[in-house]
């Protein structure tokens, strides 16, 4: 703000906001998206299209008069002219295919999907086939943890839900060398139905689904590598179905080292999230979905066996906004040097 020789402060132009794009828009963490980016102060949603090509153009009621636009059909062409960034709410290998496409034509790119998510050539090849090499530039976005290579990263490999509630409890706890050498590392997590995204199957079906829980993809989860390359252990990682239609639940159980104790596992996550505004600490209150339903926190909660070296640690998360949508936004302000919490606080 300026001054006048009146001595009346003239008003400041509002910065220029980057242009960004969303491909993918009609899915759950697209729609997502939509509701996030068109509110951001700093950006400007100028294309929206759907996952596919030959798609008809349509709008999204439930987002009137937050977003009025039109989504389009998938145009590469159009994106590129259109937009400056594009977020990908695509399946992976839609997403391996497309953003190479949008970085040859030097686009930034924030990836939803899971197809660069895996530094290793064999696990990719296994649970994310379709990815090839990995394009130059990518960062994995578990933003506490990373906040220097996603600020210079071209692609950003936004997490998966599972991995993000998981490795926000664990990490504190690892890096501060308090989890035992040989501890087997247990967790169970429950996720609401919309994280098996928008495309129906026997298993989403509303009948299959109310009034029960189901585990799924023991020992066989495409999640489990994404938290055992971040923690550097094995884990056990069984995820379950429950009947909500958005939220998330981790319940991680771990051996600490001798001696251990409960003082020292508050301080080790004090210490981890002193400066992170999306992670709130409840101590030994230990926190529920409903806590976090549509916003951009995590809420981590408790509790110390001292006797038996033990920990168990609850993690909340909607998970399709800090598991998705909210986390990619959050990344992507970091990316382009905003405040981490810039169109995310009333999420």
């Amino acid at each position: 703000m300026t001054t006048t020789t009146t001595g009346e402060r003239s008003p400041q132009p509002e910065p220029s906001r980057v242009r960004v794009g969303i491909a993918g828009a009609t899915g759950y963490a697209g729609q997502e998206l939509v509701r996030l980016l068109a509110r951001h102060p700093r950006l400007a949603l100028t294309i929206a299209t759907a996952s596919q090509a030959t798609s008809t153009p349509r709008r999204l009621p439930a987002l009137a008069r937050v977003w009025d636009g039109e989504v389009r059909p998938l145009d590469v062409p159009a994106l590129t002219a259109e937009a400056d960034a594009v977020f990908l709410a695509l399946p992976e290998a839609a997403s391996a295919e497309l953003a190479p496409q949008l970085l040859a034509r030097g686009l930034r790119v924030v990836d939803l999907s899971g197809a660069f998510r895996l530094r290793d050539l064999g696990a990719r090849a296994r649970w994310y086939p379709a990815t090839g090499a990995m394009p130059d530039g990518v960062a994995y976005g578990l933003t506490e943890f990373a906040l220097e290579a996603i600020h210079d990263a071209r692609l950003l490999s936004n997490p998966g839900c599972y991995p993000t509630a998981s490795l926000l409890a664990l990490l504190p706890l690892s890096r501060a060398g308090l989890l035992a050498a040989d501890t087997d590392i247990v967790i169970d997590a429950k996720s609401g139905i919309s994280g098996a995204g928008k495309a129906p199957s026997d298993r989403t079906h509303f009948c299959e689904n109310h009034g029960s829980v189901a585990a799924y993809a023991a020992f066989g989860h495409r999640h489990t590598p994404e938290m055992e390359q971040a923690l550097q252990r094995p884990v056990t990682f069984v995820p379950h179905l429950v009947p909500l239609d958005r939220g998330l639940l981790a319940s991680v159980y771990a051996r600490l080292v001798p001696g251990t104790t409960a003082a020292q596992v508050s301080d080790a996550f004090d210490r981890a999230y002193a400066s992170a505004p999306f992670v709130r600490l409840a101590g030994d209150a230990l926190p529920e979905i409903k806590h976090v339903a549509h916003t951009n926190f995590c809420d981590l909660g408790w509790k110390v066996d001292e006797a038996g070296a033990r920990v168990f640690v609850v993690s909340v998360l909607d998970n399709l906004v800090k598991g998705a949508a909210g986390q990619a936004v959050q990344n992507f302000n970091v990316m382009c040097g905003f405040d981490e919490t810039a169109g995310l606080l009333w999420a």
